[in-house]
């Protein structure tokens, strides 16, 4: 949610406004970098990132150059019995959550105050203390961030994997297509070959309508409809063993040619073969109550749109679907809610702001208002409770690509460091990196400043205009493994290329975004802060993310952590 945004609709969002006059409205100043991860953790724990250890979406291994995901990390069962083409594991799989510090509601649960956080981000598997959903940072049963499928006819269209799923070349035989669905890798196989399940699709002959079948479950959808979430079952050892996830399909187009998306395929809360909630019922029990809902961390498909299997219309229908989604989850928390710490967050605001920032700011405003009415909700539901709306970051657009590396080269600088991530710039450190070259000591301080200076000196050559504004040296002792040693600020309208956040290089230095993702806060945090309303006054004047949860121990009078360095804003 971005204050400047907010303070341009006041009139559109009646419960903020309301919110404002009762109590307090400022905006919220965020980590550097302004990433989500970042941002959450330092909400999370109060702690720097330097302290928490996440400075990026993803991470490197130094000793390989390798990217990781910097939230989580799974670890197959150390003990197994060989059988044949098997594995039979004799120990748990693990899910580590890389995360350091202490989540401030862990404080409120060892005070016995009562605790229910749902899809805080940088959450899985989730803390085990009072009742949780995971966020931001669950996979899929792939174990990706979202794969989707697209499964075609259209001839124009060429198969194989794209970013964030795959293009399958599907021909119908009779009306009907049986389209395989790629589930888990087999972890009881010793290839972990992946599992897989078949869908069924049946397309009338004469009218724009399909079956489908996934197991014994049916759904019938028209063209241009979404089905509900459709339970499916990935056999492991064939009648003995298997894993339970769910999709929801989208009938692009029954006729004349054919064309069907399936989602990533989420875990299903009713069957949760990952460790999504905390307890481990807790998943179950809300979907008991009301159905099926999204375990996918990022549930909004940008990568389809990106991909042009979705236009504009259809990605805004199904951002709406997990709107109500997350509406549905809303109430079912408020109902369940007696007192105690609630925590909600919805993922709307931001993933449709990378898409309409700018350009579409009705549609924008669509979610804005929709969040603001279920502000509203919770004022009416509970009158009398203390009431806080945050955002970890602020939006600006993202009209031209940095490839940092290609700078990097043409500075002559590429053996000596490399940027990797949306932030991070490394160097390439002598008994750090692998096969690195730049001596610690004098040798690495002053690259480092040298870096540092031309990194600001950086113009484009377009216009002149400054493409980085902040160019921040980390310290980072406890994190020294992980951490960049630059974190680089880019100035509003830039951002790291695609490329550059995989470690990659492009053909010039800076290019025109011509990408359907428009927007984003990847930026110098002082040009993205988020916002902060409170029911009550605040008395701090320059509010950060780590005053929060610092502020939320005060209302329940429990004493923040010794690491903890932020200050009440009441």
């Amino acid at each position: 949610m971005d204050p400047g945004f907010v303070e341009r609709h006041w009139s559109d969002l009646p419960n903020l406004a309301r919110l404002r006059e009762r109590g307090s409205f400022a905006r919220l100043a965020t980590t550097t970098p302004p990433q989500s991860p970042v941002a959450w953790s330092t909400f999370i724990t109060g702690l720097d990132p330097a302290e928490h250890g996440i400075f990026d979406f993803v991470h490197r291994d130094p000793s390989t150059l390798e990217p990781f995901s910097s939230m989580s990390k799974s670890e197959d069962p150390r003990f197994a019995l060989p059988f044949g083409p098997y594995r039979l594991p004799l120990s748990e799989a693990r899910v580590s959550l890389l995360r350091k510090g202490k989540a401030f509601w862990q404080s409120l649960a060892e005070h016995d105050i009562p605790v229910t956080i749902i899809h805080i981000p940088v959450n899985y598997p989730p803390l085990p203390a009072g009742e949780a959903l995971a966020g931001m940072g669950t996979p899929d049963l792939r174990g990706t961030q979202g794969t989707f499928s697209y499964y075609t006819d259209d001839p124009g269209e060429i198969a194989g994997p794209v970013d964030g799923g795959g293009i399958i070349s599907t021909a119908l035989n009779n009306g009907r297509a049986e389209l395989l669905i790629v589930g888990p890798p087999n972890s009881l196989r010793k290839d972990r070959k992946a599992s897989s399940t078949t869908l069924i699709v049946d397309v009338d002959p004469d009218q724009p309508v399909a079956r489908l079948s996934l197991g014994e479950e049916t759904a019938i959808v028209k063209q241009g409809e979404w089905s509900d979430w459709i339970p499916a079952e990935f056999p492991l050892i064939q009648h003995i063993a298997s894993v339970r996830g769910m999709v929801r399909v989208f009938a692009k187009q029954l006729h004349p040619r054919f064309e069907l998306y399936v989602s990533p395929v989420n875990v299903d809360p009713e069957e949760p073969s990952l460790p999504v909630s905390t307890p481990a019922r807790f998943s179950r029990d809300i979907a008991a109550d009301i159905g099926r809902y999204p375990t996918l961390g990022i549930p909004e498909d940008t990568s389809a749109l990106r991909q042009g299997v979705f236009n504009l219309d259809q990605f805004l229908a199904a951002s709406r679907l997990l709107l109500a989604d997350e509406q549905r989850l809303l109430r079912e928390s408020l109902h369940r809610f007696s007192g105690g710490f609630l925590f909600f967050y919805f993922s709307s605001i931001d993933q449709n702001s990378h898409i309409l920032w700018g350009q579409h700011d009705a549609e924008l405003l669509e979610f804005y208002r929709a969040v603001d009415a279920s502000i509203g909700e919770v004022m009416r539901e509970a009158p009398s409770a203390e009431l806080m709306i945050m955002s970890d970051h602020g939006f600006a657009a993202f009209d031209r690509a940095v490839n940092l590396n290609t700078w990097l080269r043409n500075q002559g600088l590429q053996t000596q460091a490399y940027a990797l991530g949306l932030n991070g710039l490394y160097l390439n450190l002598a008994g750090r990196e692998k096969g690195g070259i730049v001596q610690p000591g004098a040798q690495e301080q002053a690259l480092l400043e040298n870096i540092r200076s031309r990194l600001l000196a950086f113009r484009d050559l377009k216009d002149g205009r400054a493409v980085i504004e902040t160019a921040v040296l980390t310290q980072a002792p406890a994190n020294a493994s992980v951490a960049p040693d630059i974190i680089v600020g880019y100035a509003p309208g830039y951002r790291a290329s695609w490329r550059t956040a995989l470690g990659q290089a492009g053909e010039s230095e800076i290019e025109d975004n011509i990408d359907a993702w428009i927007a984003d806060h990847c930026i110098n945090a002082a040009d993205v802060p988020g916002v902060v309303f409170t029911s009550r006054p605040m008395h701090l004047p320059d509010p950060g993310l780590k005053d929060l949860p610092v502020s939320i121990l005060a209302v329940f009078d429990v004493a923040p952590e010794s690491g903890m360095h932020g200050r009440s804003v009441f």
